[in-house]
């Protein structure tokens, strides 16, 4: 969901269709953020409105700081990564944009964890993808109701499909 390096970060969960970018957190980790959290709308006076008054308050008044949330994604979710580096596209064998499942590579504790995998079996970790990188939420889980089938792969590690 979000790794342990965002978890003193406050966080929500994603929305289906929001669209989100890679973004270093304070703790210097790379997660998901939305671009409302981190570009709010300013509701600042246009210049002719504003009082010598209020443009000296303005200036001397320390910027309430607001921390941007990291947004979390459920294990099994679909993403549409864009913005693709040319570098991870050549390494990867993808094209600019891919369609990716969100997933974790483990459960232990202290790691990074959090990653995507492309249709090819690939997979990269959110801290190797660059700062800014579009990921639109296309779907929050696996769109069938049944059960959850689990198999091992060559190197043994178990898969969620």
């Amino acid at each position: 969901m979000c790794d342990y390096s965002l978890m003193s970060i406050p966080n929500r969960l994603a929305k289906e269709g929001e669209e989100l970018i890679t973004h270093c957190f304070d703790t210097g980790c790379i997660g998901l953020a939305s671009r409302s959290d981190l570009h709010p709308d300013s509701n600042v006076l246009a210049p002719e409105s504003r009082t010598f008054w209020s443009m000296l308050k303005g200036f001397l008044a320390l910027p309430e700081v607001k921390p941007v949330p990291a947004v979390c994604i459920p294990p099994g979710a679909s993403l549409l990564l864009m913005d693709i580096p040319e570098k991870l596209q050549r390494e990867f064998d993808i094209g600019p944009a891919e369609e990716v499942k969100f997933t974790q590579l483990t459960t232990a504790a202290n790691v990074y964890r959090d990653a995507v995998r492309f249709s090819n079996g690939r997979e990269i970790l959110l801290q190797g993808l660059r700062r800014g990188q579009r990921v639109r939420v296309l779907t929050l889980g696996s769109q069938d109701s049944g059960a959850l089938t689990v198999h091992e792969e060559p190197d043994g590690r178990l898969m969620q499909v």
